[in-house]
């Protein structure tokens, strides 16, 4: 069976990526620089945090613009000290899924210590009906901090995925994912056996994973040129994170800075023709999701 990428049209051995902006709705420094770079092709689509505070800005701009690609990034983790979010689904604590205070956990290893999957499964099943009834033209199902990967969900992503017919970001190169997340000690026994089950059905997968460097300011151009210059064969997706300055400096004083650079690189018409003289071609979530929709041997239960 020819792989996603094939399957659109790419030759074997393309080098192509999807430029994801993770985090928007968390605040409207990330809604406007995720729609000014979608409108720029500077970003390919991005998915929103239907939980957060900047959630409805956001949703009435994407209702309004059905180029914008926008899926769903899965919110069961609020990391930042002082801005916080919540559940749309409950306010028990006997649903694991909120701390003494009644926010998200800060970390994954809390989540996944306490979480009930029934209650975890109605949140972010709460959180896609949320923005379906927004208007938003869904293209995805990703997931904040890695959560819906954890071992008690990742059945329950997959599920949702499967029932809304959308795509989920699943490396089939997993490493590359958990690597660079809160997942040390985290038993992934069994997930290849997934990957292989999900490709077999033919559900377009990414091959790849990268994320924000998080890098000091004098070395962003150089880092992120390397990091694209250095994408292997097959779909990439990475995760960039830019912001607009302004309440991130507030809400994330020791990070705002790696945001707002991503920020400023991703709006440069240089950087653009770096990515091109590379011949990284950049794709967004919704021909995975049409090719996933128009399949002709679907995706069993």
């Amino acid at each position: 069976m020819k792989n996603g990428l094939e399957r659109l049209g790419f030759t074997p051995g393309s080098r192509a990526a999807i430029f994801h902006a993770d985090d928007v709705g968390m605040c409207p420094g990330a809604n406007a620089a995720f729609v000014e770079l979608s409108r720029l092709g500077s970003v390919t689509c991005g998915a929103v945090m239907v939980p957060c505070p900047a959630f409805r800005e956001v949703s009435e701009i994407a209702a309004a613009d059905s180029n914008l690609d926008v899926g769903v990034h899965l919110t069961l983790t609020s990391e930042w000290a002082a801005y916080r979010w919540a559940p749309l689904s409950t306010t028990g604590r006997g649903s694991g899924l909120v701390d003494e205070d009644g926010y998200f956990w800060h970390r994954l290893p809390q989540l996944e210590a306490h979480v009930i999957p029934e209650a975890a499964e109605a949140e972010m099943r709460a959180q896609i009906e949320k923005a379906l009834r927004a208007g938003i033209d869904v293209t995805h199902l990703d997931t904040h901090m890695g959560a819906a990967l954890l071992p008690k969900l990742v059945e329950i992503y997959i599920r949702l995925g499967r029932e809304y017919r959308l795509p989920i970001l699943f490396p089939k190169n997993l490493a590359d994912y958990t690597s660079v997340l809160d997942f040390e000690g985290v038993s992934l026994e069994g997930y290849e056996e997934r990957i292989e089950k999900l490709e077999s059905e033919g559900w377009p997968l990414v091959d790849h994973f990268r994320m924000s460097p998080w890098v000091p300011v004098q070395e962003t151009d150089r880092i992120y040129r390397d990091m694209v210059a250095r994408l292997p064969a097959g779909l990439t997706l990475i995760a960039f994170h830019p912001t607009k300055s302004g309440e991130i400096e507030s809400i994330a004083p020791a990070k705002a800075q790696f945001r707002t650079e991503e920020y400023r690189l991703l709006k440069d018409p240089g950087f653009r023709k770096f990515i091109d003289a590379q011949g990284v071609r950049t794709i967004g979530f919704r021909p995975l999701r049409d090719l996933l929709r128009r399949s002709s041997s679907g995706i069993s239960d």
